[in-house]
C-alpha cells in the first residue's frame, strides 16, 4: 500500500504537508480531481481517504464548522462517474453538517457500488477491558461519558455508544427523538432516570482521568457532588424507535477520556474505556489512529467496508439534530428523518492487545 497523491486545501503556518510529501516523494496536486487522476485523464488510484477537519472555515450560528467533507466527496464521485470506475472511499468523522447531504453521500455509494467507510477512531481502538457486547444481546440502554465540544468530539461519543448499541437484539432501528441540554438541567434529568444513573457511574468508573473530590479520586462522584462542582455539563438524550435509549455526556474538566456502559434487560452491565494512548504519556504519536488506518487499508485491499456506513449516517444525524435541539433551547426534538435501520457487523472490529 502506498500513498499515490495528495490534495491539501489550506497551508497554514507550521503545516507539515510539503516537508512530509518531499520526504516520502508524494506529489501534492492543486485540485481534488488531479489528485485522483494523478494528473491524467481518468481515475488512477485504488482508494480514497477524505480528511476534512482542519483549517479555517466558516461557522454557522449553531456552532457548526462548515468543513468541506461533502464538497470533496461530490468532486470525488464526479471523477468516479466520468472514469466509469469507482474505488473504496473513507470519510473521516461526520458525513456532513446537512442531513440531506449525508443521505446523498450514502445514496451515491449505493448507486455507484463502491465500499464506503466513515466515522471515528473510537469504535476500533483498544478497549479496557476488551469488552464486546454479544450480538443479539437484550441491551436496553447505552451511556458514553467523555469530553470535548459541540460538533467536534460529540461524534466520537456517539460512535462509542453506537458501535455497542447496534449489537442489540433486532439491530438498529433508528432514532425517534433527541434532547440536548446544558448545565444543571443535565443532572436534573439524570436524577429522574435510575438506569441512566447506574450506567453513568459504571462508565465513569472506567475512566483513568475522573476528577473527583480529591482531583484524581478513586471514588466515582455522586450527583450531589456533581451539581455543586460541575455546573456546565453538556448531554444528549436519545430515544430510539424500538424504545432503546442512548445518552452521551460531554464533561470537560471532569474527564479527559471516553468510557462506555450498556445495560441489558435483567440488569447486567457491560462497561469499558475506549483507550486513546495520547502523547506524550503513552508514546510520541497518537497511536489510536493505527487501528483505523489498518481498517482503511484492509477495505482498499478487500473491496469491503468493515462495518455499514449506516452507522455513521445515523451518528451524523444524531449529532446534527442534537445541535438543533440545543439551538432551540434544549427542547425534545422529534427526528422522523433518523429512521435508519441496519444490522451490526458479525466480526469484532476493535483492536486487541
Amino acid at each position: 500500500m502506498e500513498l499515490a497523491g495528495l490534495y491539501v486545501d489550506q497551508f497554514p503556518d507550521g503545516d507539515l504537508t510539503r516537508d512530509r510529501a518531499r520526504r516520502h516523494r508524494v506529489k501534492v496536486f492543486p485540485t481534488v480531481e488531479e489528485a485522483l487522476t494523478l494528473g491524467r485523464s481518468s481515475l488512477a488510484i485504488d482508494g480514497v481517504v477524505i480528511i476534512a477537519e482542519h483549517g479555517l472555515y466558516p461557522r454557522t450560528e449553531k456552532g457548526q464548522t462548515l468543513y468541506p467533507r461533502h464538497e470533496f466527496f461530490q468532486r470525488t464521485v464526479k471523477v468516479f462517474e466520468s472514469s466509469g470506475r469507482s474505488v473504496p472511499l473513507f470519510n473521516d468523522k461526520h458525513l456532513s453538517t446537512d442531513w440531506k447531504e449525508c443521505l446523498a453521500m450514502v445514496e451515491a455509494s449505493k448507486r455507484l457500488g463502491f465500499p464506503f467507510f466513515a466515522g471515528s477512531s473510537l469504535p476500533v481502538t483498544w478497549r479496557i477491558p476488551a469488552v464486546e457486547v454479544p450480538l443479539g444481546a437484550p441491551l436496553v440502554e447505552s451511556v458514553c461519558v467523555c469530553y470535548g465540544g459541540l460538533d467536534s468530539y460529540d461524534i466520537h461519543g456517539l460512535e462509542t455508544a453506537q458501535c455497542m448499541s447496534e449489537r442489540r437484539a433486532g439491530g438498529e432501528t433508528g432514532v425517534k427523538s433527541v434532547q440536548a441540554v446544558r448545565g444543571v438541567k443535565v443532572w436534573e434529568m439524570v436524577a429522574e432516570r435510575e438506569s441512566t444513573q447506574r450506567l453513568f457511574s459504571a462508565a465513569l468508573a472506567r475512566s483513568f482521568t475522573c476528577r473527583g473530590n480529591d482531583r484524581y479520586s478513586c471514588t466515582v462522584p455522586d450527583l450531589d457532588w456533581l451539581k455543586r462542582n460541575h455546573r456546565n455539563p453538556l448531554a444528549y438524550f436519545y430515544e430510539h424507535l424500538d424504545g432503546f435509549r442512548t445518552s452521551v455526556f460531554l464533561l470537560n474538566g471532569l474527564v479527559s477520556d471516553f468510557s462506555y456502559a450498556g445495560l441489558e434487560r435483567g440488569g447486567r452491565i457491560h462497561s469499558c474505556q475506549m483507550f486513546l494512548p495520547m502523547p506524550p504519556a503513552y508514546s510520541t504519536l497518537a497511536d489510536f489512529f493505527n487501528p483505523l488506518v489498518k481498517h482503511i487499508e484492509q477495505m482498499i485491499l478487500d473491496g469491503a467496508a468493515p462495518y455499514p456506513v449506516e452507522r455513521t449516517l445515523l451518528t451524523s444525524g444524531m449529532t446534527l439534530f442534537a445541535i438543533e435541539s440545543l439551538y432551540r433551547g434544549g427542547i425534545q426534538l422529534p427526528t422522523p428523518e433518523l429512521k435508519v435501520a441496519y444490522a451490526a457487523p458479525t466480526q469484532s472490529c476493535f483492536w486487541r492487545a
